[in-house]
């Protein structure tokens, strides 16, 4: 075994790796970018080396500092992680020169699957089924459109050397293939310091189904089953599971002979991932393969109870895998959720700052569930605009695909996240999609499902009026507190009301309430009657409790005359008044919003890539505006009306915040 491995990586993955390795009882180095060295995997390493400024391409990806960490630190191994370096063969063979083993394949196979066109090529002559495409490099943008007009679109434009969705558009017509081709471009030299660009069909309806593979430096190779992946944004995964409920035995069977064939094509060992594209009638296509840790690995090794990092140090130190094809069994089901620093209520746009409060489920294992969540983050760190936006991987186990479904909900109902922008609402607001219990999964499920981008979860009406009842509920546990102050007082005991209005926003309930130890009885104005229960006390942060005859946890924040109160996806600012005070509040006027329709503001913190207008122009409604880059990702901004451009405010290269002004319209 290794005496010291050097994790060259940040965040979750990196913590990740220190859990196993920490097990196995080898000590750990961690590499840090000055924006980094307050992070948690610099905490939890056993000692950490300072690599660079934050720019990642003068730390995490330059190879000379990673090297010089080595020899400061005397590691004997290194574990890339994903991401960064860890598809880079360059750096494979600069650690193998330096007489450390790397925790991967041999580099050959990593070049050989790395550049995507090539890996297509390689493919198709093992006997993997693949998708018709361009796979010569294109020269710019015109020769894009002409190459996708003849492929036919709707066509995939991607970076050679890309993952995890950085540099890739799907293009409808010429003109969106031209404008995919120059972002593809620039995400792909940003992210990987290579602009090759290649084009293939884009299926419609697809499912992204995945194989992950192990293999040993003794010939072994072994496929763990699938994972569904098709719940994409932007080409980047948002929810995974393990099995899929698309595949049947037969289907499974022959995807995963076909990925181990290819592995053997290449001389594969570690870990690896070989990535489908399967359509309605379960026809599968080679996509890629990932020669390196896949981000969702976490529900594979929950179905199958094998630690993959741990398979691939000891594969590395030159172990056989001590187990066969034979004895891969899938035992019930995991769901992934990440949660990402976006906000999706704001069209999933970055959001940066410091986590307020970070405080996730309890992980468990117990005989018919598990939750477990794999994060780089702490509460009171920072999450800037340098690195990828996932701030933790949640996942729930159970016997069979609903229970992990029940289970991730009641998950996302658990998990305290503020100071910042987090697509929890719209996790939530998944579990609950009939589409997603049903398991009719698509890569265009995000788009067809939230079409006018996502507003907050509709939750049925038995729902609000638990929701109602809950607020009614808290609001006479604060007055009962008040109660036994004042009580506290000679002969000046307070009288709680039973009659109280609930305003859910703009839905209003009257209700009539009677008080029962740790209880209240509420009913409504037809007679329905929800009894809540809990020992919830004003001040805590989640309710958890009973409601009507069923748990619910439900995230709780004091707000200016009443509670914000969240759930499943669904987010209300919860008001109880007497009669009187709401027909006094019905008199008063609204706020009005003012006007922004004049300006083009920043809408996340980031730097500015391009100005494609310039004052004085006449712009049409869709026209593309600006570029703002945020973490690892070009955004484009375009006019949602006409208009004419009185004034430029900035320019590239500079950072911007939100809601700085960008131009102005006359």
């Amino acid at each position: 075994m290794f005496r010291k491995l050097l994790i060259a990586n940040r965040g979750e993955i990196a913590c990740r790796v220190m859990r196993t390795a920490r097990r196995l009882g080898i000590p750990t180095v961690a590499v840090h970018s000055e924006a980094d060295r307050n992070a948690l995997h610099v905490r939890m390493a056993d000692e950490a080396v300072a690599i660079g400024p934050a720019p990642a391409a003068q730390s995490y990806l330059a190879i000379d500092r990673i090297l010089e960490a080595i020899r400061a630190s005397g590691a004997d191994a290194v574990h890339p992680g994903y991401g960064f370096l860890s598809e880079n063969p360059r750096f494979a063979r600069a650690l193998e020169a330096e007489g450390v083993t790397f925790l991967g394949p041999p580099a050959a196979a990593i070049e050989a699957m790395g550049d995507k066109i090539a890996s297509k090529r390689l493919a198709a002559r093992a006997g993997v089924s693949t998708v018709p495409g361009w796979m010569g490099e294109i020269a710019d943008a015109d020769e894009a459109a002409r190459i996708a007009a003849e492929i036919g679109f709707p066509v995939m434009i991607k970076a050679s050397a890309g993952g995890g969705g950085k540099g890739m558009r799907i293009a409808w017509s010429e003109a969106e293939a031209r404008e995919g081709f120059r972002s593809s471009r620039n995400e792909a030299a940003a992210s990987f310091g290579d602009d090759r660009i290649f084009i293939e069909k884009f299926i419609t309806q697809p499912r992204h189904i995945e194989i992950q593979i192990l293999g040993d430096r003794h010939g072994n190779l072994v496929h763990l089953g699938e994972r569904e992946c098709s719940i994409q944004r932007r080409n980047q995964k948002v929810i995974e599971e393990a099995p899929s409920p698309f595949l049947d035995a037969a289907t499974r069977a022959a995807m995963g002979a076909q990925a181990v064939a290819l592995a053997r094509a290449v001389g594969y060992a570690s870990a690896g991932t070989v990535e489908f594209i399967v359509d309605a009638a379960r026809a599968f296509y080679f996509l890629e393969m990932n020669t390196r840790l896949q981000v969702e690995h976490p529900v594979t090794e929950l179905v199958t109870g094998i630690d993959i990092v741990e398979a691939m140090i000891r594969v590395a130190a030159g172990e056989p895998l001590p187990f066969s094809q034979d004895d891969i069994r899938l035992q019930g089901w995991a769901i992934e959720s990440r949660l990402y620093a976006e906000d999706p209520y704001r069209s999933f746009l970055p959001s940066t700052g410091r986590l307020t409060r970070y405080r996730p489920p309890a992980e468990e294992v117990l005989p018919g569930r598990a939750v477990r969540n794999d994060t780089g983050v702490f509460e009171g760190g920072e999450i800037s605009i340098h690195y990828d936006p996932m701030i933790a991987k949640l996942c729930a186990w159970a016997p069979t695909r609903g229970a992990a479904i029940e289970e991730m909900r009641r998950a996302l109902d658990a998990f305290e996240v503020e100071g910042i922008g987090h697509n929890l609402p719209f996790l939530a607001a998944v579990m609950d999609s009939p589409r997603f219990v049903e398991g009719r999964l698509s890569t265009a499920f995000i788009a067809e499902e939230f079409t006018g981008g996502f507003t907050g979860a509709t939750l049925a009406e038995a729902v609000l009026r638990r929701i109602a009842a809950l607020a009614a509920h808290l609001r006479m546990c604060s007055e009962e507190r008040a109660a036994r102050i004042s009580g506290t007082m000679a002969n000046h005991a307070r009288r709680v009301a039973p009659d109280w209005i609930v305003f859910l926003d703009r839905q209003r309930f009257p209700v009539h309430l009677a008080l029962r130890p740790g209880a209240t009885a509420v009913r409504f104005e037809d007679g329905e009657a929800i009894e809540v229960a809990s020992d919830w006390s004003p001040g805590a942060r989640l309710f958890r409790g009973n409601v009507g005859g069923e748990p619910m946890t439900v995230k709780v924040d004091a707000v200016r005359g009443g509670v914000r109160l969240r759930y499943r996806g669904a987010d209300f600012r919860a008001l109880v008044r007497t009669p009187r005070a709401a027909a006094l509040a019905a008199l008063m006027p609204a706020k009005a919003a003012p006007d922004t329709s004049k300006v083009l503001l920043c809408p996340m913190p980031g730097l500015v890539v391009a100005i494609h207008v310039a004052a004085g122009d006449e712009v049409q409604e869709g026209q593309p505006l600006a570029v703002v880059e945020a973490m690892k990702m070009e955004n484009t901004l375009r006019a949602e009306r006409r208009g004419v451009v009185a004034r430029i405010a900035t320019a590239p290269g500079a950072s911007l915040r939100v809601d700085d002004v960008i131009l102005e319209f006359e």
